[in-house]
């Protein structure tokens, strides 16, 4: 079992930055690709980036690439998302997911085992 929580979210005006982060419980944290969704209001959730368990497999989508940045920390248990020039159409809530594979990663969302709550991320026009 994993427990995810994500932190960092707010408000921010557009081309400007944060970082999430999703803290994860259990000690088997390190096993887990981990993937970074969001939803806005209105719209499916969507996939935005994943990184496999070792870091060595990291995976964008689109409308991300070049300004979006996944990292994890093993030791800390913690998946960051860092943002970087951020657009209005950016805003949504921000999920965190762990996914058992050894292999790779997913942008395919019912193959994450656990989520977290979300954070919410608003950029400003």
């Amino acid at each position: 079992q994993v427990q995810l929580v994500e932190s960092g979210g707010g408000l921010v005006q557009a081309g400007g930055s944060l970082r999430l982060s999703c803290a994860a419980s259990g000690r088997t944290f390190s096993t887990y690709a981990m993937g970074w969704f969001r939803q806005a209001p209105g719209k499916e959730r969507e996939f935005v980036g994943a990184i496999s368990w070792s870091g060595r497999s990291i995976y964008y989508a689109d409308s991300v690439k070049g300004r979006f940045t996944i990292s994890r920390d093993n030791a800390k248990n913690t998946v960051y998302l860092q943002m970087n020039s951020l657009k209005p159409e950016d805003t949504a809530v921000y999920y965190c997911a762990a996914d058992n594979r050894r292999l790779g990663v997913s942008d395919v969302r019912y193959e994450y085992d656990y989520w977290g709550q979300g954070t919410q991320v608003t950029v400003s026009s």
